[in-house]
């Protein structure tokens, strides 16, 4: 038998986009309170070079692939979001906003631990204890960042649709009857979060650079930023795995750092936001129904 197929989402703007084997789509609560959904629409790289769907591989393929078809969902949510008010957000302006988060995310786990450990390198001995020290510190950096982000009115109502998504995620896998009252009761969180992933990558990262050695600065830095792609392959295997053993008690065990981490990232949604997050799903069931969508492996991570 092959892989159950596993569907995925991410949270935007008064929204959640869901994607499955070869359907993504976006639904938006509109300011006249109506729900509108749009096909995004995207050709894996996997299609035209399927060694991308090897493990350890696909990790890398899949997490820029989320990143543009996120980008796109967002764009869209946000344009629909601002309607009434008479705004649309340009190409331009959504691509500098794309650029200065992942500009503002490099330097605030990447670049600011490996040099802050460099002047802590003096205060332990051995590679193992130098990355683990900035394992700690990107930790630090990102747990603060989520706290101080979630203040902000805007990002909580995200937050919201967060919970909406892994709530209708959950209830589908349970076989669920997708309603609104009856999705409610499941959790807000899930083993394949994208929250979880971060969480997973930040501790792979830690293993994977000990074993470079203690390095100068700059050539921490470039080794880091070269090294994501390994650290991403690594990180989503596990994931992976764990979603489909996350019964098995030492994997419950595992994977509960980042289910806890996800109450910093979901907040309970209401009816109206569950309604939403299943005008998602639905509409990609309805696109993939009938369809041979073959085996990408690249959906099934959620928001």
């Amino acid at each position: 038998m092959g892989e159950p197929i596993q569907y995925g989402g991410q949270a935007v703007i008064e929204g959640v986009m869901m994607r499955g084997r070869c359907a993504t789509m976006v639904a938006v609560r509109i300011p006249s309170g109506q729900i509108e959904v749009e096909e995004i629409k995207y050709r894996s790289l996997t299609k035209k070079l399927p060694f991308l769907k090897w493990p350890f591989l696909r990790g890398t393929v899949v997490l820029i692939e989320s990143l543009v078809i996120g980008i796109k969902a967002l764009t869209y949510s946000a344009d629909r979001a601002l309607e009434e008010e008479g705004e649309e957000l340009t190409p331009w302006q959504m691509a500098l906003t794309v650029a200065f988060a992942l500009a503002v995310g490099i330097f605030l786990f990447i670049l600011l631990p490996a040099l802050l450990v460099r002047y802590g390198e003096r205060l332990v001995a051995g590679s193992l204890f130098s990355s683990l020290l900035e394992g700690v510190l990107r930790v630090a950096f990102f747990l603060a960042y989520i706290v101080v982000i979630s203040r902000l009115p805007d990002i909580q109502r995200v937050f919201q649709y967060h919970g909406a998504e892994h709530k209708v995620i959950n209830a589908f896998e349970a076989g669920e009857e997708l309603d609104p009252s009856r999705v409610k009761k499941f959790s807000t969180r899930h083993p394949r979060c994208g929250t979880s992933f971060l969480l997973v990558v930040m501790v792979v990262a830690i293993f994977v650079f000990a074993f470079l050695g203690k390095q100068e600065v700059g050539e921490r830095i470039v080794s880091r930023l070269l090294l994501l792609p390994v650290v991403a392959g690594i990180s989503y295997e596990f994931i992976k795995f764990s979603s489909r053993h996350c019964g098995h008690p030492l994997v419950r065990i595992l994977i509960a750092p980042g289910l806890w981490l996800q109450a910093l990232t979901t907040r309970e949604p209401d009816e109206s936001q569950i309604e939403v997050a299943i005008r998602a799903l639905e509409a990609v069931l309805a696109a993939e129904k009938g369809k041979d969508c073959g085996s990408d492996g690249n959906a099934g991570q959620t928001g």
